[in-house]
């Protein structure tokens, strides 16, 4: 048995020695072909998106390192937009752990096994979805599935914290001051 998690810097040892990792270093994993960027004719590979714990690698894409991007606005745009990309797995992860709190601490348990929670997990996330979706478009009628599964399914609750008001309100703070002018970031080409 080994436990599946990780500290810190650790990221990039446990990522190449995974069949992820090996795979994507040997071009083994079957990505799509190198495609042009969008509104260009300039080809790029579909790469991972890492942070500055990984290496550089053609499939592996890391911020600038900030001594190297201070003061040169094309490599700190680069950094966010990187950045803005990370979050979208991130904010995955995270909604799956709300649900499944089994990701909120290291999983003691053989590889395989882990791989079967993360599937299992994953499956019973997108059938609720689908269920509740499917509730959501059939007004009036108890959603599909045996004895109710939809609500049953939908009353797991979320885990976690309750927001208060005060956090709210800092954000629209925050909101206001990022789409302001003075806390806008401003690219090359006009998106925020």
């Amino acid at each position: 048995m080994i436990d599946v998690g990780s500290f810190g810097r650790s990221s990039d040892g446990i990522f190449s020695h995974s069949a992820l990792g090996k795979r994507m270093e040997n071009g083994s994993l079957n990505t799509p072909p190198d495609s042009c960027l969008p509104g260009t004719n300039i080809e790029a590979p579909f790469v991972i998106v890492g942070d500055e714990d990984f290496p550089l690698k053609t499939y592996l894409m890391r911020p600038y390192p900030g001594r190297q991007s201070s003061g040169n606005n094309f490599m700190t745009h680069f950094n966010n937009r990187l950045s803005r990309a990370r979050q979208v797995s991130e904010n995955a992860f995270g909604i799956l752990a709300q649900k499944f709190r089994i990701f909120l601490r290291t999983i003691k348990s053989s590889p395989e096994n882990v791989d079967y929670i993360i599937s299992a997990a994953c499956v019973s996330h997108n059938f609720i979805r689908q269920l509740n979706d499917r509730s959501a478009n059939q007004t009036n009628k108890i959603a599909d599935g045996p004895s109710g599964t939809a609500q049953i399914l939908n009353s797991l609750p979320l885990q976690g914290g309750r927001t208060t008001d005060n956090a709210f309100v800092v954000r629209e703070i925050f909101k206001d001051y990022f789409s302001s002018p003075v806390g806008r970031i401003v690219s090359s080409d006009n998106n925020v």
